[in-house]
């Protein structure tokens, strides 16, 4: 359902597969029900089409590369057009030898690609070993036209970063979509679990709050090697509250209606973008303080 006051949105939280074919029909089922249930923008979770191979550095995983556009973006083209919706799919994307980025693709309802997305914040953490894989984003942050409105796109990492989701919203994105791969180590223990998923939500939600806007994270779930991942798949308003948000365990076609009238009334009332002093704000641009 869309229309210029409203956008319903879907986030598609799944497992990680194995296998790619398993894993395109799974979400290709998932966009079925989403679009039956009245969504028109609909996203995946952060390398879909895979179990997150960034727990190893391993470089037979850089076959798992393709390129944009390439025979993922064609295939769901076909699927956006066939439910007339928006996909954002999260992939592998090989740019050149040698050069590759973790890319969020857009495809339009009538199957175009809108644009694509490269991730700029790279972790490199045990289990997340994403800096022998990918290339840091050298698009700049971004926002994007669709045939349901203006939306915006970052990436995990992206997520603890109040200034990519800033400049995302300075782009006019009215949503801002985070495809997400997160979850903690069982080494960890499930205190510090705990802890840190509630930092994953409560930063996110904040940057709903301070620009305005909705926010729509999707992860995905289960258990892969060392890692469990957390799920809990929401979208926030812009007071922060969660208007729906899904389990830690379950797959689960999540939905939700996001209000473009309410998010202008009340951007009217706490015009944050108004009141910024752009300045004062060139020391951002620094490394540290020293």
């Amino acid at each position: 359902m869309s229309n210029d006051k409203t956008m319903t949105i879907a986030l598609l939280q799944g497992r990680g597969y194995k296998d790619s074919a398993e894993a395109i029909a799974a979400t290709e089922q998932q966009i079925a029900i989403a679009a039956a249930r009245g969504a028109c923008v609909i996203c995946t979770q952060e390398l879909f089409l895979t179990e997150y191979f960034c727990r190893v550095q391993d470089q037979a995983n850089f076959a798992l590369a393709e390129s944009i556009p390439g025979p993922s973006t064609e295939h769901f083209a076909a699927v956006a057009r066939k439910h007339e919706v928006v996909l954002i799919l999260s992939l592998f994307e090989r740019r050149a030898s040698g050069l590759y980025h973790n890319t969020a693709v857009i495809i339009d309802a009538d199957g175009q690609i809108a644009g694509i997305y490269r991730k700029m914040h790279i972790p490199q953490d045990p289990g997340f070993e994403e800096k022998f894989y990918f290339t840091p984003g050298d698009l700049g942050f971004r926002a994007f036209d669709t045939a349901y409105g203006r939306i915006g796109v970052i990436i995990c990492w992206d997520q603890w970063y109040p200034e990519a989701a800033r400049l995302t919203a300075l782009r006019g994105a009215n949503v801002i979509f985070c495809p997400t791969a997160i979850g903690g180590l069982a080494c960890e223990g499930p205190e510090l679990a705990q802890q840190q998923r509630d930092a994953w939500l409560n930063v996110q939600r904040g940057h709903a709050v301070a620009n305005g806007c909705y926010y729509a994270a999707v992860n995905r779930v289960g258990t892969e090697y060392e890692t469990r991942f957390w799920g809990t798949s929401f979208v926030a308003d812009f007071y922060g509250n969660a208007i729906a948000q899904a389990s830690q365990e379950d797959e689960e076609v999540l939905l939700a209606t996001c209000d473009f009238q309410a998010q202008e009334t009340h951007r009217q009332m706490w015009p944050f973008f108004r009141d910024r002093r752009i300045d004062m704000y060139q020391d951002i641009t620094k490394r540290f303080l020293d």
